[in-house]
């Protein structure tokens, strides 16, 4: 997975960040993608699109991480949008209903259970 430059990230005048990571998002993969959610989190970024058009496989683990940073996300008021996902992740978020994350489903409440 190519890792997100800090430096190289591209912030619009709304505070919106655009994240495309690549390969593989698996137990081995993540910790960049994890880093660079929370580097955006902690900056002060609220609006966070990620373009998964590069992804070749995600697993629970990848999904962990998007979910995670979902509900930090949402919690601090931002949103966080994962567009044009793999078939396998699209796959994983049908069966565990987290279609919110993809903008066709209604987001959970915050205090409730993922």
């Amino acid at each position: 997975m190519r890792v997100p430059d800090p430096n190289a990230r591209t912030y619009d005048e709304n505070g919106r960040v655009l994240i495309a990571p690549a390969g593989e998002l698996d137990i081995s993969t993540v910790h960049s993608l994890r880093a660079a959610l929370a580097r955006c989190l902690h900056d002060g970024v609220r609006t966070i699109d990620i373009d998964l058009s590069a992804v070749t496989f995600c697993d629970s683990s990848g999904l962990d991480v998007l979910l995670s940073a979902w509900w930090r996300i949402t919690t601090a008021g931002g949103t966080l949008r994962l567009h044009h996902p793999p078939p396998v992740l699209v796959r994983i978020i049908d069966i565990t209903r987290s279609g919110f994350m993809l903008g066709d489903r209604p987001a959970p409440a915050l205090g409730g259970v993922l």
